[in-house]
């Protein structure tokens, strides 16, 4: 990394500001990859100054780490970090079908293919991709099954394990690879509805207490 990194001024951060620099930085690393982004450049795009940036972000790693999350959340709905009503089923088609529509989004795609075309930095830019977007994602998912684990809806002793088991359902869906060459189809609805659907009900039939197993 060869970006300048520089301490933190003791202004309190502008929460409107840091988003606009986050969204600047967001289109230039999409655009240009981490390598040819530099401070500079994100400070022109978002007509500011490269001193401004630096009071809300201390590195370029860390403005890639934001934008990265960024990314995440804007196209996952809240309702997938929050939960929400109903079933276990409804509760889990809710998470699944928002993780995957997040992992279709070209925004997200265009990001992992950057990190991927990075030979230089694609070992830090995993880890920073990974803690920001992935890490985060499966430990929202932790807390939700752990709640229908105390709920005694479902059996999961293991909420962590079992959340990166489900993630693995949705990052290994064939609808990411027909995506790289039919678009249109890997982000149809009933395709996708129909997928998660599958899904989910093999996570829960893994999942599912005594009785029910039994019944």
């Amino acid at each position: 990394m060869t970006e300048e990194t520089q301490p933190r001024r003791g202004r309190p951060v502008d929460p409107a500001l840091s988003e606009k620099i986050v969204d600047a930085a967001c289109n230039l690393f999409g655009e240009l990859g981490f390598q040819a982004t530099t401070m500079d450049k994100v400070a022109r795009e978002a007509k500011i100054s490269k001193l401004s940036i630096y009071r809300h972000f201390e590195s370029k790693e860390a403005l890639f780490s934001a934008a990265i999350a960024s990314r995440c959340q804007q196209f996952a709905p809240q309702a997938f970090f929050e939960g929400v009503g109903g079933s276990a089923e409804d509760q889990l088609m809710a998470a699944g079908s928002s993780l995957l529509r997040t992992l279709l989004s070209p925004e997200v795609r265009s990001v992992e293919a950057m990190i991927m075309a990075d030979k230089t930095n694609q070992e830090s830019l995993s880890k920073l991709f990974y803690e920001a977007g992935p890490a985060h994602v499966v430990a929202q998912i932790a807390v939700l099954l752990g709640q229908l684990h105390t709920k005694g809806v479902l059996n999961v002793p293991d909420p962590l394990r079992s959340a990166r088991l489900f993630g693995a359902l949705f990052k290994g869906s064939d609808l990411l690879l027909i995506a790289r060459f039919d678009e249109a189809k890997a982000k149809d609805d009933n395709e996708i509805e129909s997928y998660c659907r599958s899904a989910v009900a093999l996570f829960i039939a893994a999942h599912a207490v005594n009785d029910q197993a039994g019944g």
